[in-house]
C-alpha cells in the first residue's frame, strides 16, 4: 500500500516538475525533493519495524506455542500501529508537495 502511495507521490511530483511554468520552476526542487525523500525513509522504516516485530513474534510463538495466539494478537495491533505512524508520514509529505 506505501509503494503505491509513493508511486503517486513521485508522479504527481514530475507532472509538476514537466508542466510547469518559469514561476513554478522556481518552486519545485527542495521542498519536492524532501517530502519524496521523507516518505521513502518513512516506508523504510515501516517496513524494517513490521520485520522486527513479526521476527520476534515468530520467535516468541517457537519458545511458547500455546501462547500463540495472544502474541498473534499483539502482532497485529503493533503492526497497524506501525503501518498508521508511516501512512501518517506520508501524508505529511503529500502536503508539503501541494502546499
Amino acid at each position: 500500500m506505501l509503494s503505491a502511495i509513493l508511486s503517486v507521490l513521485l508522479q504527481a511530483t514530475e507532472v509538476m516538475t514537466s508542466a510547469s511554468s518559469d514561476v513554478m520552476a522556481a518552486k519545485v526542487g527542495g521542498a519536492e525533493l524532501g517530502a519524496a525523500l521523507g516518505a521513502g525513509m518513512a516506508a523504510l522504516a515501516a517496513a524494517i519495524g513490521i520485520g522486527k516485530i513479526g521476527a520476534s513474534a515468530m520467535e516468541a510463538i517457537a519458545r511458547q506455542p500455546e501462547a500463540s495466539g495472544d502474541i498473534r494478537s499483539n502482532l497485529i495491533v503493533s503492526a497497524a500501529l506501525i503501518e498508521g505512524v508511516a501512512f501518517f508520514a506520508v501524508i505529511v509529505c503529500v502536503l508539503i508537495i501541494f502546499v
